[in-house]
């Protein structure tokens, strides 16, 4: 997708009533976070960004997550993005290890004094990080993997974030495109094509072993039955994002 298609995108969001854009400094090396500066150029009304830093980083060593490292890349998002002040920043999965430095939660509250973000959260793995990054008060958002397959943030992770007062932003909702409803029995050569392996029961996802990762063949049970899809056999991208409403979590379409 080249600049003007992916602006295009944009527009079409904002036109749609999205105001919320979530981004990394890594995307396109900046691309993605410059985009976004050229539609708040183009258009009039208030949206909000938020972008993540940390990946940046050849490899994840705690260590790295010093003044100097976050001052850089903050400055850099600020430039790609054309504005004075980052409204949300996020670490970037950093490494677990991070979540147990409070001086690193420190030199983001520092950031936060100096202008240079409004706010910040965290993007994680894990709900275990989850739990200790909102052990820090000013931690504002988690960013976690959540859709019909991966539940445990809803068991174990939105309730204390909840009493914490701290958002929630969904991960692949859309489970890397193979919810989008654009997957088919017929294609033969992705990963996440749609089997029917039980006629009475109903369609089943199979994920073959296709996979560029080799992982083993693995069948997950009909999941119709939790989302409002009226027609036989749908997956419609609308029923599973209606499907996380309830949880009160935004979606993203973050990597």
């Amino acid at each position: 997708m080249n600049d003007r298609e992916s602006l295009a995108t944009l527009h079409a969001a904002l036109d749609g009533g999205v105001n919320f854009f979530d981004t990394a400094d890594v995307y396109g090396d900046g691309r993605s976070e410059r985009l976004l500066a050229k539609l708040k150029k183009e258009r009039g009304e208030k949206f909000h960004i938020a972008t993540k830093a940390g990946r940046r980083l050849p490899a994840q060593t705690p260590d790295a997550y010093h003044r100097k490292n976050l001052t850089k890349w903050v400055d850099r998002s600020l430039r790609n993005l054309k504005t004075d002040a980052i409204d949300l920043l996020q670490l970037h999965c950093p490494h677990p290890e991070v979540y147990y430095r409070p001086e690193v939660f420190g030199i983001l509250d520092d950031l936060v004094t100096e202008g240079e973000i409004r706010h910040y959260g965290v993007s994680v793995e894990k709900v275990e990080e989850a739990h200790k990054a909102i052990e820090f008060p000013n931690v504002k958002s988690v960013q976690i993997i959540f859709n019909i397959f991966r539940q445990r943030p809803a068991e174990r992770l939105f309730a204390e974030a909840q009493r914490r007062k701290v958002g929630i932003l969904a991960r692949v909702p859309l489970a890397s495109g193979l919810l989008s409803g654009k997957i088919t029995r017929d294609d033969e050569e992705d990963c996440r094509a749609l089997r029917q392996t039980d006629q009475t029961a109903g369609p089943s996802l199979l994920v073959t072993a296709r996979s560029p990762l080799h992982r083993p063949c693995m069948t997950l049970k009909p999941l119709w039955a939790a989302m409002p899809c009226e027609e036989p056999g749908c997956l419609p991208h609308s029923s599973l994002t209606i499907w996380q409403l309830p949880h009160g979590c935004p979606t993203t379409t973050s990597r």
